[in-house]
């Protein structure tokens, strides 16, 4: 089977000068006959964005192209899911609130037709204005933009289109544990403390995370699961604190299950032996 490929140079400068093309054309544009569908990104699941790191969330979707275009040139169109807020025009004319793909490959399933996998591209870094806001943390929609090259190379027409899917972006969270004393006379209090933290987008911090409900979760020595112990509520600033009686040799460990705008967090495990 063929393969049509664009590089990820060529999937930036789709991201960059697509925008700028059907900015200046969109207005007067003709419908492209391409076809974008069966869009998945991050197979489903919500995408959690933390303060400094790239995210890469992957992305496939399939592409059917009009008459007298061809899989095997694809520099002569595209056909990019991206994500945005607000108006897609305004997204796309300032780059605020758009987020587009990084790179991908599609794969011939005939001369007019494709599927493609790939990734889009999310840098916390403020100057990107991918997430420079908390209130980012939300559902985001999802548009495709289209584009027609002329066989000279010339840029023929261009469109925007949106579509009913939204993929929910979060807020990166943290926990940590600690349970004392260490070891610990059987029938004895155990303090299990730690604290609950989550992405500030506007600082780019980790700010404690307050009045929230996590789970203290014990699994015995030799043993595989976890089950949940106790829950406790965070302190205005996220902190975590509570006991239980020592009775086997075991790990504890906190767990925070998320909520609409921020992610789940799973801290390390703490062991304590008990004596």
């Amino acid at each position: 089977m063929k393969t049509g490929r664009r590089t990820a140079a060529v999937a930036a400068l789709v991201g960059a000068l697509g925008l700028s093309t059907l900015n200046a054309s969109t207005a007067h544009a003709a419908d492209t006959g391409i076809t974008v569908s069966d869009i998945v990104i991050n197979k489903g699941k919500p995408i959690l964005v933390g303060t400094t790191k790239v995210v890469e969330p992957p992305l496939s979707f399939r592409i059917t192209l009009p008459r007298g275009y061809s899989t095997a040139n694809p520099f002569s169109y595209g056909g990019e899911p991206f994500l945005y807020r607000g108006s897609i025009t305004r997204a796309t004319d300032t780059g605020d609130n758009y987020i587009g793909p990084g790179s991908y490959i599609c794969y011939e399933v005939d001369s007019r037709r494709a599927r493609c996998e790939g990734h889009l591209y999310i840098n916390p870094e403020p100057s990107q204005e991918h997430v420079d806001s908390n209130s980012d943390a939300t559902s985001w929609k999802v548009g495709v933009a289209l584009q027609l090259w002329k066989p000279s190379g010339g840029f023929l027409t261009g469109e925007l289109e949106t579509r009913s899917l939204t993929v929910p972006l979060r807020r990166v969270s943290r926990t940590t544990v600690d349970a004392s004393p260490e070891p610990v006379v059987r029938g004895r209090t155990v303090t299990v403390t730690g604290k609950l933290t989550r992405a500030n987008w506007s600082t780019k911090r980790y700010d404690g995370y307050g009045d929230r409900t996590a789970s203290l979760q014990f699994r015995a020595k030799g043993t595989d699961a976890f089950t949940t112990v106790k829950k406790a509520t965070t302190s205005r600033t996220g902190a975590l604190r509570t006991t239980v009686t020592a009775s086997v040799d075991g790990y504890y460990r906190w767990v925070y299950q998320g909520d609409s705008a921020t992610g789940p967090a799973t801290s390390t495990a703490d062991f304590v032996d008990v004596r």
